[in-house]
């Protein structure tokens, strides 16, 4: 009888079958491999099936639809026409003005803009320019060399106790306390870019007792300071009213004053603070005139574009005249954001011109006026910049003929 091989077996006894080593290779074909090329066929691409997606996008829209043409240049009469667009959903669209093409500006990329930027994070200080959307930024921070470009500095934090309903500007009641350290790190930043002309801002601080005119005057000194030839334009708030906080301010070695009165005095309450006012704002720029004994250059602001008359333009240069106003600029009124006032009319370049001539035939030393014009704008900076320099010379040549005949009587 032939003997069966038992299934049971100890699991200790060696294995019957010889096992196939566990590293050996097994060759088995892919299921999508090609056939491995010949000799003849290194020179040849290898071919891929075509696919449907791949016949789709081939027969899509190039780079050169997605990429915009260079603009042509429209005729005068284009250019300046305003245009419209329906926008909202089907049965609601509603009719929009379109931002006329000479309010519109570069997107900012260039070095001084880049070096500005990080240095303005580094010392966790803020601009104006950034926080009020400002559409000069690639401008005047994008000179051809540190000297050219101008930043305006905002002091006091990001965060205002008013709130103007033109203003982008963050507000609250209680913002968070002043930086001890920013008069020194703002002398620093300054002096480290080398600029010839830097303008200084600042929230209104209603919260404090001085409403931040001490800090202020400090940030001032500390700049003229380090950099004794750097000019300095202060532009403020009215401190409430308190003129004796004007007048330090005023007296804290700045070269030109600033406030601006933002609008006709008629549209004041509707476009301002309720803590504001325009005979307010008139008593400020006349406090610091007087305090610095017709020393310092006094400026001024106001938008176009409220729905001011022109009869009221009029009017509201006639007051800013008799408090000896030397600057005054007019720029348009864009709105930031739905949530502010609506633009009530976008004025033509030819309109600011008229306005500009009008200024300078009223005696006002100096008027920047145009579309994209701001209280801070560097156009009028320069021509600032020469006035302050030739007074200087004039003091100086003074002084020098005063000290000629002094030793001239000496020795006889």
């Amino acid at each position: 009888m032939a003997s069966k091989t038992s299934r049971l077996r100890c699991l200790h006894a060696p294995s019957i079958t010889t096992s196939r080593p566990l590293l050996t290779p097994i060759s088995r074909p892919f299921a999508t491999a090609f056939p491995e090329p010949s000799a003849t066929d290194h020179h040849k691409k290898p071919l891929r099936p075509r696919t449907t997606f791949q016949d789709r996008l081939n027969g899509g829209p190039s780079l050169s639809e997605f990429v915009p043409a260079p603009p042509t240049a429209l005729p005068a009469e284009e250019a300046l026409e305003l245009r419209t667009a329906l926008v909202g959903p089907a049965g609601k669209k509603k009719e929009i003005t379109r931002l006329p093409e000479w309010l519109k500006t570069p997107i900012p990329n260039n070095q001084n803009y880049k070096k500005i930027k990080a240095d303005l994070r580094g010392l966790n200080l803020h601009t104006v320019c950034e926080e009020a959307r400002c559409p000069n930024i690639s401008d005047c921070w994008g000179g051809n060399d540190k000297s050219a470009a101008t930043a305006t500095i905002m002091l006091m934090g990001d965060t205002c106790t008013r709130g103007c309903r033109f203003c982008s500007v963050k507000t609250s009641r209680a913002p968070p306390p002043l930086d001890p350290h920013e008069p020194e790190h703002t002398a620093e930043a300054l002096s480290r870019w080398g600029l010839g002309y830097v303008v200084l801002t600042s929230v209104d601080r209603d919260d404090l007792a001085d409403g931040g005119a001490s800090h202020f005057a400090e940030t001032i000194m500390k700049i003229k300071q380090k950099a004794p030839g750097m000019l300095v334009e202060a532009l403020t708030g009215d401190y409430a009213g308190d003129l004796e906080m004007v007048a330090r301010v005023a007296g804290s070695g700045l070269d030109v004053y600033a406030h601006n009165v933002e609008t006709v005095e008629e549209l004041t309450p509707m476009v301002r603070d309720r803590r504001a006012g325009f005979r307010q704002s008139l008593k400020v720029l006349d406090t610091a005139k007087e305090a610095s004994e017709g020393r310092l250059i006094t400026k001024t602001s106001i938008m176009l574009g409220l729905g001011e008359t022109e009869e009221q333009l009029w009017e509201a240069l006639r007051e800013l005249r008799k408090v000896d106003v030397d600057v005054v600029t007019f720029g348009q009124y864009m709105r930031p954001t739905k949530r502010h006032m609506k633009v009530h009319e976008y004025v033509t370049p030819a309109t600011f011109e008229m306005w500009r001539q009008r200024a300078l035939d009223m005696g006002f030393l100096y008027c920047a006026s145009g579309p994209l014009v701001r209280s801070s704008y560097k156009a009028g900076e320069a021509f600032i910049e020469n006035v302050l320099k030739k007074r200087a010379n004039k003091s100086q040549t003074v002084l020098a003929d005063v000290g000629g005949e002094r030793s001239v009587k000496t020795v006889l």
